[in-house]
C-alpha cells in the first residue's frame, strides 16, 4: 500500500492522476491546452536537441577541440551513459517530491549546464558536462510528454501520448537544418549558445505554466541507490564498448574486452540483487518473461533498422564530400517526413491499429532501404529526397505505438512496473541505435576492403583505358607538380583514392541491402510465429479426423 506524503485534493474521478508520478487531469480552457501543447514541443525539442546538435556536428567539434575520433566519440557516449539510466531515479523523484519541483529542478539544472558549456574549452570538462546534461535531458524529454498529456482531454490520452513521446524524434533533422547557421555565427560555441537559449526558455515556460499536482508517495528505498550504483556503470561500460569498438577495432584493444566483461558482471550482480528484493527498483522477474523479451528484441531491432538514415545515408554522402550545408535541404525533407509520420500515427491511433502502424513503419523503412540500394558516386543529397521521405514517415510512426504496446504489458502487472518499462524502452532505443551504428560500421568497413581489393585486382596499367586515366590524373596535377616521378606517383595515388571512393559507395549499398533484408525478415517474424501454432493445430485436427474415421 502506497504511503502518501501529502494530502491531495478531492479530485473528480476523471481528474485523478493516472498513477503516482503523473499529474492530475483538471479541465483546462482551450487557450490553456494550446499553451500546454506549445510548452510540450519546446521542452521536448530542448531535451532532444542537446544530444542531436553534438552528434550531428561531431566532426566539427573534433576539429575545433583537436580530438582524435576515439576521443570525440566520448561526447555523445557520455550523454547516453547517463541518459539511459536517469529514469531509474527520475521517475521515483517525481513520485516522492512532485511534478513541479521535478520540472523546475530538471530544467533549471539543464539551463545551468548549458551555460557552463560556453565557458569550457577542455575536452575532459566538456565530456563531464555532456554526461551531466544526459540526466537533465532525460528530465526534459519526460516533461515534454507530461505537458502534451495536459493539452488534450482524457478521452484522447492515447493520441496525446503518441505526440508526446514522438517530439524528440524531430530533434535530429532539426539539428541538421539549424547547424550550418549556428556554426557560422560562432563555431562550436554557437551550438551551445543555442542549447543554452532553448534551456532557459524551457525553464521559464515550466515556471510560468506549471503542471497540475499529483499524488506524492514515499517511493525511494535505500537499496534503490545500490541497484542504481550497479546498473548505471554496467550500462555505461556497455555504451563505451559499443561506441569505441568500431573506432579502436574490436580485437585490437584489450580494454574493450574488460569493458564488456565488467558490464556483464555488474548487470549480473544487479539482477541478482533485484531478483531477491521484496520491492525491487527493476522488476527482473517481469523482464525475464517471454513477452517482455520479445518486446525488447523487437524494439531494439526496430531502432536498429532506422540507423539506415543517420548512419548509412549520412556517412555515404560525407564520403562523397557533402557537408551539413549541402545536406540541409535533404533534412528539411526528413523533418517534414517525420512530422507527417507522427501526425498520421496520432490521427489513426487506436487499439485496433497499433500493430498495423508498427508493421507499416517497418514496411516503409524496408522499402526506403531497397530504394537506396544501387547508389553511385554521382548521387547527391537531392537524389535521396524520395527514399528518405518514405523512411522518415516510418520513423515518425513507430514510436507512439511501440510505447503503448510496452506500457500495456507493464501496467497489467501494476503501476510499480512502469519505471522498469521506461528504463527498458530507453535501453532498447539507445542500445539499438548504438548497435546499429557499430554493426553497420563494422560491416561497411569489411565490405569496403573487399570491394577495394576487387577493384584493384582488375586495374592493369597496361590496359589503354587505365593508362589513359593515369595520364589524365598526371595532367591534372601538372601545373603544380613539375617533377615527372612525383607527378606519376601523385596520379597513381589519386586513382587509388578514386578506387577507395567507389569501394566505399559499393559498401554503403551493401549496408542499404542488409537493412532492407533485416526489415523484411522483421516484418515476416510475427507472421511466422503466428503461423507455427496454426500449422500445428491444423495437423492435430487432421490427425484427429483421420483417427476418428478409422
Amino acid at each position: 500500500m502506497s504511503q502518501y506524503i501529502k494530502p491531495h485534493p478531492h479530485w473528480e474521478e476523471h481528474e485523478k492522476p493516472f498513477m503516482p508520478g503523473s499529474p492530475s487531469a483538471p479541465h483546462h480552457e482551450s487557450h490553456i491546452r494550446m499553451a500546454y501543447g506549445l510548452v510540450a514541443i519546446l521542452v521536448g525539442l530542448t531535451g532532444g536537441l542537446g544530444n542531436a546538435l553534438v552528434s550531428v556536428n561531431l566532426p566539427t567539434l573534433q576539429g575545433e577541440l583537436g580530438l582524435t575520433p576515439s576521443e570525440a566519440a566520448w561526447l555523445p557516449a557520455a550523454y547516453a551513459m547517463v541518459n539511459i539510466t536517469a529514469n531509474l531515479l527520475v521517475f521515483k523523484f517525481r513520485q516522492q517530491y512532485g511534478m513541479r519541483l521535478f520540472a523546475e529542478i530538471g530544467l533549471g539544472l539543464y539551463a545551468v549546464l548549458a551555460l557552463l558549456h560556453l565557458s569550457i574549452n577542455s575536452a575532459e570538462s566538456l565530456i563531464f558536462l555532456r554526461g551531466a546534461s544526459g540526466f537533465s535531458g532525460a528530465a526534459a524529454s519526460t516533461l515534454g510528454v507530461l505537458y502534451m498529456l495536459q493539452a488534450f482531454p482524457r478521452r484522447l490520452l492515447g493520441k496525446a501520448l503518441v505526440l508526446g513521446v514522438s517530439i524528440t524524434q524531430m530533434a535530429t533533422p532539426l539539428a541538421w537544418v539549424l547547424s550550418p547557421s549556428l556554426i557560422e555565427l560562432g563555431n562550436w560555441h554557437g551550438l551551445y549558445s543555442f542549447e543554452a537559449g532553448m534551456a532557459l526558455c524551457s525553464f521559464a515556460a515550466v515556471v510560468l505554466l506549471k503542471l497540475p499536482p499529483g499524488y506524492q508517495i514515499k517511493a525511494f528505498e535505500k537499496l534503490d541507490f545500490l541497484a542504481f550504483a550497479l546498473f548505471a556503470p554496467a550500462a555505461g561500460l556497455l555504451i563505451a564498448f559499443l561506441t569505441q569498438g568500431y573506432i579502436r577495432w574490436w580485437f585490437n584493444d584489450t580494454s574493450l574486452a574488460w569493458m564488456a566483461m565488467a558490464s556483464l558482471f555488474l548487470f549480473t550482480v544487479c539482477s541478482f540483487l533485484e531478483y531477491h528484493r521484496v520491492n525491487p527498483l527493476l522488476k527482473v522477474r517481469w523482464l525475464a518473461q517471454g513477452s517482455t523479451i520479445y518486446f525488447a528484441v523487437g524494439a531494439m531491432i526496430l531502432r536498429f533498422i532506422t540507423t539506415e538514415q543517420n548512419y548509412g545515408m549520412v556517412n555515404m554522402l560525407r564520403s562523397l564530400g557533402m557537408g551539413s550545408e549541402q545536406m540541409q535541404p535533404l533534412f528539411w525533407v526528413v523533418f517534414v517526413g517525420i512530422v507527417c509520420g507522427i501526425v498520421l500515427s496520432a490521427i489513426t491511433f487506436g487499439p485496433k491499429t497499433i500493430l498495423v502502424q508498427v508493421f507499416a513503419a517497418i514496411l516503409l523503412i524496408g522499402v526506403s532501404s531497397f530504394m537506396d540500394f544501387g547508389r553511385t558516386s554521382l548521387d547527391r543529397p537531392q537524389d535521396f529526397f524520395y527514399s528518405q521521405f518514405v523512411l522518415s514517415i516510418g520513423a515518425g510512426m513507430f514510436m507512439g505505438p511501440l510505447v503503448m504496446i510496452g506500457f500495456k504489458q507493464a501496467f497489467k502487472y501494476g503501476p510499480d512496473h512502469i519505471v522498469t518499462f521506461i528504463v527498458l524502452l530507453n535501453v532498447t532505443q539507445t542500445l539499438g541505435g548504438l548497435m546499429g551504428t557499430a554493426t553497420l560500421s563494422t560491416f561497411q568497413q569489411q565490405r569496403q576492403q573487399h570491394h577495394y581489393a576487387a577493384i584493384v585486382s582488375h586495374v592493369n596499367v597496361a590496359e589503354p583505358l587505365v593508362a589513359n586515366r593515369l595520364k589524365q590524373q598526371q595532367q591534372a596535377v601538372g601545373p603544380t607538380v613539375t617533377d615527372p616521378m612525383l607527378r606519376a606517383a601523385t596520379g597513381t595515388a589519386q586513382l587509388a583514392q578514386i578506387a577507395r571512393r567507389e569501394a566505399s559507395v559499393r559498401a554503403y549499398n551493401d549496408v542499404f541491402l542488409l537493412i532492407g533484408i533485416l526489415a523484411t525478415g522483421f516484418l515476416l517474424w510475427p507472421v511466422l510465429l503466428a503461423a507455427g501454432p496454426a500449422i500445428q493445430s491444423r495437423r492435430a485436427q487432421a490427425a484427429a479426423g483421420t483417427s476418428s474415421n478409422s
